[in-house]
């Protein structure tokens, strides 16, 4: 029994094992088996004929040997026979780790196809104090942090748990969360990360995880399987092994945006809630990555568990960043030269997705032979020289300023729709009702096909979180009448507002971070330049009303970690990181023009800097072909 390791051997030791009479049984209980089901594998004459051996082989030819391994089990078990039930679900749900590692591979491997790659090296830290999980809850200089690995984020140390350890893995937008969720999944397929911890690792995009059509336990991990008869049962016999990786927790349906409007709770996101309120998969291990503005809500739901904080890349690697970007050596240099020089664009490359968004907005310039003579003053002047950059001119000269106009309108009208109903993924039909052509939108819009029982559908995400909500906030000033905000703005606003009040101290939405810097002079200014607009001074004066109100409240911003910390503090940081921490494989394709602007990441567990490589695979059923939308693929730049 020891050197059986296929479905095929174990059903042939399962057959001969049994003595005369009970293999005279055992044709007897699958025949009627069969007939209960509505099966009808084999005629009486056919069983009453067949050896062991020859009953194996029939089985296998008739439904494949996984499947053939299932009637004998579910035979067996009528028998009462429950030693070599017990046998034969160890052996397939081997073999079944197996397939499910391949699955994974498989993923990766069509999704990287073609990319350019580097390494760029991650920061992820966690407070000496383990008592304290909120890392900016005292002044930065005098908080002490220590750097750690993704190997032992999972380790109890000294302090022990009752409860499976849950891990939250929080960070601003773009700093790298989703690449290593993802990261982490393959290199547990590959074999090099968690070694006999972990049978299954599983990843669930909260965003995507809203297109399932039920909501039940299983029905996740089918989906997450990518296979419809994924040995759910034999799985869940030691839940202790299992690990879910849920990415993008503040995607889900906001409890804390209690002003805004949203559709009902969906099924499978009921399902989520409850896998971290432990209530289903109770003995499984949890890695939960959110943005900041939604860890009030997690901790309501958490009983207990470990905060690590990603800080996006060292000084080091910034350089190597834009040497892996640009193809052309001297095109790197000029345009990290450009970095260099001013201080808020260098010290936002700090944050990957961020980064990006500056690498395609300098090369692009540079491509076209325009002056680079933008002097960003934050964060908001970074995205709007992006946007004014990529907005696509009109085929007729005169009309540049109409097109620009009417593709920004529906971008951010868009934008404002999904943020209002907690939406980041949007059909064709909702880009056509906001006048949108996705496919001639790459810079800003992300498609991903999705298969929906014999059809297929297109869906469309912004490239980032951070690119709707920048639009979103963008939609106050680009209305078509503006003669005052009307009331539907004055309610979303106040909605904000309310929120923030609600989160006294706590992280302000992306939204209103945006806002409120674009209603800054200089901003302003610079935001009538570039998109040849004129915001009425009505419609300033009511949005610099609440602007007054925010500025009684204490808030924290996106990225305030992050760039708080002095350069001494993170290099002292990058030496803690050993060699087999997590590090991001940046690609820069250099296929088609309009593929210079897709940003594609992988991160690796690195062994002496080589990669591992799967195998590509091909195995049709629907639950996978669903999953293939998966994986991080809508929210590629944040990676």
């Amino acid at each position: 029994m020891s050197q059986i390791q296929t479905p095929q051997e174990a059903l042939l030791w399962a057959l001969r094992d049994l003595e005369e009479k009970s293999f005279k049984l055992f044709k007897f209980h699958l025949r009627n088996n069969c007939l209960l089901e509505g099966k009808m594998l084999l005629a009486r004459g056919e069983l009453e004929g067949l050896s062991p051996v020859d009953l194996a082989s029939r089985l296998i030819s008739l439904c494949g040997a996984r499947e053939a391994v299932k009637v004998v089990i579910s035979v067996l078990r009528a028998m009462n026979l429950l030693e070599p039930v017990d046998r034969l679900s160890h052996i397939c749900l081997n073999d079944y780790r197996e397939m499910y590692r391949e699955h994974v591979r498989c993923l990766e491997e069509r999704q990287d196809r073609g990319i350019g790659c580097n390494y760029n090296q991650l920061l992820l830290v966690t407070r000496l104090n383990p008592e304290s999980t909120d890392l900016s809850a005292c002044p930065l200089p005098e908080q002490e942090l220590d750097s750690v690995s993704v190997e032992t984020l999972f380790d109890q140390g000294e302090k022990s748990y009752q409860a499976p350890p849950t891990v939250v893995l929080q960070g601003s937008a773009g700093t790298g969360k989703t690449t290593l969720a993802r990261k982490m999944v393959l290199d547990w397929a590959m074999g090099t990360l968690y070694p006999g911890q972990f049978d299954y690792v599983f990843y669930v995009s909260c965003r995507e995880v809203v297109l399932l059509p039920a909501g039940t336990p299983d029905q996740l991990l089918f989906w997450c399987c990518g296979d419809n008869q994924a040995p759910v049962k034999e799985m869940l016999r030691e839940e202790e092994r299992l690990l879910f990786i849920l990415d993008g927790f503040d995607e889900l349906q906001r409890p804390f945006a209690t002003g805004l409007k949203r559709l009902s709770l969906n099924p499978m996101e009921n399902v989520l809630h409850r896998l971290i309120r432990r209530e289903v998969f109770s003995r499984c291990s949890l890695l939960i990555t959110t943005r900041p503005v939604a860890l009030h809500s997690l901790k309501s739901l958490l009983k207990q568990s470990r905060h690590i904080h990603i800080l996006g890349f060292s000084e080091d690697e910034r350089r190597r960043y834009f040497s892996s970007y640009f193809a052309d050596e001297e095109q790197a240099r000029n345009a990290f030269d450009i970095v260099q020089r001013n201080d808020v664009l260098y010290k936002s490359c700090q944050i990957p997705g961020i980064c990006w968004v500056i690498c395609s907005w300098l090369k692009e310039r540079m491509e076209r032979g325009r002056e680079i003579s933008e002097n960003p003053s934050n964060g908001t002047d970074i995205f709007m020289a992006y946007v004014s950059t990529f907005l696509p001119p009109s085929d007729k000269a005169d009309c540049t300023e109409l097109t620009s106009h009417r593709v920004l309108r529906g971008l951010c009208s868009l934008a404002a729709e999904g943020i209002q109903h907690q939406r980041f993924i949007f059909e064709e039909a909702d880009l056509r009702k906001h006048n949108l052509d996705g496919a001639s939108l790459d810079a800003f819009l992300s498609s991903m096909p999705y298969q929906e029982g014999s059809h297929t559908k297109t869906f469309y995400t912004f490239l980032h979180i951070s690119f709707q909500e920048f639009f979103h906030a963008v939609s106050y000033l680009v209305k078509e009448d503006q003669s005052d905000l009307g009331k539907e703005s004055h309610r979303e606003l106040r909605s904000l507002l309310d929120e923030e009040k609600e989160e006294e101290n706590g992280e302000i939405t992306l939204s209103m971070q945006f806002l409120l810097d674009i209603l800054k002079k200089e901003t302003s200014s610079n935001f009538e330049l570039k998109f040849f607009l004129k915001v009425s001074p009505s419609l300033k004066q009511e949005l610099m009303y609440f602007k007054e109100q925010m500025k009684s409240k204490k808030h924290k911003r996106a990225w305030d970690l992050e760039f708080s910390l002095n350069p001494s503090k993170i290099r002292n940081l990058v030496k803690g990181v050993q060699i087999s921490d997590v590090s991001l494989k940046v690609g820069q394709s250099n296929k088609k023009s309009h593929d210079r602007k897709s940003f594609s990441v992988k991160t690796s567990l690195r062994d002496e800097q080589k990669e591992n490589q799967g195998p590509v695979v091909g195995k049709d059923n629907t639950a996978k072909t669903q999953k293939e939308t998966s994986n991080g693929k809508g929210r590629e730049m944040e990676k």
